[in-house]
């Protein structure tokens, strides 16, 4: 039996060829969510940074511009409570600029998790393919029995081994999408709560120059009357 690649796809029958197709769509996730999660976090750190200078010097516009020119995907995280905070003649509340950056921050976490269904669904349905295709190799290796009219286990084993290799390697490819997507989900996990921490920090710096930053952005705004 040709054990080459390309033999055993031609063994393996039209199952193979899906199994394969999986295995490179498993790689290809893979590789684009280690592009776009590798460095995310130092880049929300040198956001945060920037953005908090800028807000100690009581230079709002500059925040802005830093969240505005940055690449990170992070950005409208911290863009959100700069637009909330400085609103007008009855600017957003605490609660609210909290609220404003839960939900980016929400919107960043389901952005880190995009694709990893597909990773997750190759692992669980490989293993069926394999096994279908191997269904379908032996009734074919049956069929030929019957018709040729000779008995015997001779007669069908090698049909059978070839039918298997669909099975060993749907096996295969659903372990490497599962070990991928564990490795992946965890580490999406602690990115998610490193972007808690960093935007917590960041709320609480916001928070503290709330005044300040109501001020520059309108000095004619009425302060609070202080009670006797």
């Amino acid at each position: 039996m040709d054990l080459s690649l390309i033999g055993t796809l031609k063994n393996g029958s039209a199952s193979m060829w899906i199994i394969v197709a999986c295995s490179v769509i498993a790689l290809a996730v893979a590789l684009e969510r280690a592009i776009v999660l590798w460095g995310f976090i130092p880049g929300v750190r040198r956001l945060a940074d920037a953005a908090t200078r800028a807000l100690y010097r009581g230079d709002l516009d500059d925040a802005r511009t830093q969240c505005e020119r940055s690449g990170s995907p992070a950005a409208e995280v911290f863009l959100a409570a700069l637009v909330a905070a400085p609103r007008g003649a009855r600017p957003a509340t605490p609660e609210k600029i909290t609220a404003a950056v839960d939900r980016e921050r929400q919107q960043v976490n389901l952005k880190l998790r995009r694709n990893l269904w597909i990773l997750g669904t190759v692992g669980a349905t490989a293993p069926f393919v394999g096994l279908f295709g191997t269904v379908v190799g032996i009734m074919t290796a049956f069929r030929q029995m019957a018709h040729t009219g000779q008995g015997g286990f001779t007669v069908v084993a090698a049909g059978i081994s070839e039918a298997l290799i669909t099975t060993a390697g749907g096996i295969a490819v659903a372990v490497e999408a599962v070990v991928i997507y564990n490795f992946l989900n965890v580490h999406v996990q602690k990115l998610a709560l490193q972007l808690r921490l960093l935007t917590d920090e960041y709320l609480e710096i916001v928070k503290e120059t709330l005044p300040a930053l109501r001020e520059a952005a309108d000095p004619a705004l009425p302060r609070p009357v202080k009670e006797a």
